[in-house]
């Protein structure tokens, strides 16, 4: 059986449930930054391997919290700071140079190019163990551009996020594991996998608060739903071990969704408008995928949707 200990701390689901936060940290000097922690985080988004990309991210929090490294929220960070001339020679937008860095595999298809596996069969679990995989190693690039991209913020933002990045890289790290005890062909990129979470990251760039309604609110919460179900249809098929990594993607998932809440509104309010109005004016704009039951609504409570939310989304669906 693999360890299933769950990766330490957590904090950021921990504050994300009360409190109000400071006003950003503006320094004086933003020339001299020694140990830029969104820069690093810049880097390992850019960053190919996955297995080194999510152990880099662990190291980066450990470097955080031992304050190695330090967040620099008003500095507005480049790409071109952490990337080689050879990066940029094609041109483009600068900003988005290299990002995500990815592997070579899995080959990136259209949703309607997948094909369907029943999870009966050792290579139908294989294909769903992989498809999870991959959306994990999405989740940790999305924590890591929300870390880089958005500056002028306060600091509890960013070790929110970083916290996520840590969980989703520990959530990649257990499926990818498990993954290669199915056969020795099973492994992260044995099978073509597409690219919807980081889509709405493309579109949402440019605008913060959009980003938090459509990628952990809405992209991200919609795994609160699905949980559930595929954790079932493992445990019917006699995949323990996958079933119990299901149960703790769940348990973290429900934290990160309730970050992305928790920002949400805060955005919200300084800016002061009304978080339901704002959402689906942001999912009309930004194209967001309309979200269909059956709803986890006691995850989706837990991770901090109150009742008039839930409400706007069963009445959508």
């Amino acid at each position: 059986m693999a360890d299933f200990t769950p990766v330490p701390g957590g904090d950021a689901a921990h504050n994300a449930v009360s409190g109000n936060f400071p006003e950003p940290s503006r320094s004086s000097d933003v020339s001299v930054l020694p140990g830029c922690a969104r820069a690093h985080a810049l880097a390992l988004l850019r960053l190919c391997d996955p297995y080194a990309k999510a152990s880099g991210v662990t190291a980066l929090r450990d470097a955080v919290r031992n304050g190695v490294e330090h967040w620099y929220p008003a500095r507005r960070l480049d790409v071109a700071e952490v990337a080689d001339s050879t990066d940029l020679a094609g041109g483009g937008d600068e900003r988005d140079v290299g990002i995500p860095g990815r592997p070579v595999a899995p080959r990136l298809v259209s949703p309607r190019e997948l094909k369907h596996r029943a999870v009966t069969s050792v290579e139908g679990r294989a294909a769903l163990l992989h498809a999870l995989a991959h959306i994990e190693f999405n989740a940790i690039n999305l924590a890591l551009d929300a870390l880089w991209r958005f500056d002028g913020l306060p600091a509890e933002y960013y070790d929110d996020w970083l916290q996520v990045a840590a969980e989703e890289a520990y959530h990649f790290s257990l499926l990818s594991t498990h993954l290669k005890t199915l056969g020795d062909g099973y492994y992260y990129g044995c099978f073509p996998a597409h690219d919807g979470l980081w889509e709405m990251a493309r579109r949402t760039s440019g605008d913060w608060l959009a980003r938090l309604a459509l990628v952990p609110r809405t992209l991200e919460a919609r795994g609160l739903d699905a949980s559930p179900p595929i954790r079932a249809k493992l445990a019917s098929a006699g995949d323990a071990e996958g079933a119990a990594i299901l149960d703790i993607i769940l348990r973290d998932e429900i934290g990160h969704v309730a970050i992305g809440n928790r920002w949400y509104r805060w955005g919200c309010e300084r800016a002061g408008c009304d978080p339901i109005e704002t959402y689906a004016r942001l999912a009309v704009q930004y194209s967001a995928p309309r979200l269909r039951g059956p709803f986890n609504l006691e995850a989706r409570r837990a991770a901090g949707f109150d009742d008039d939310e839930l409400a706007a989304l069963q009445a959508g669906a």
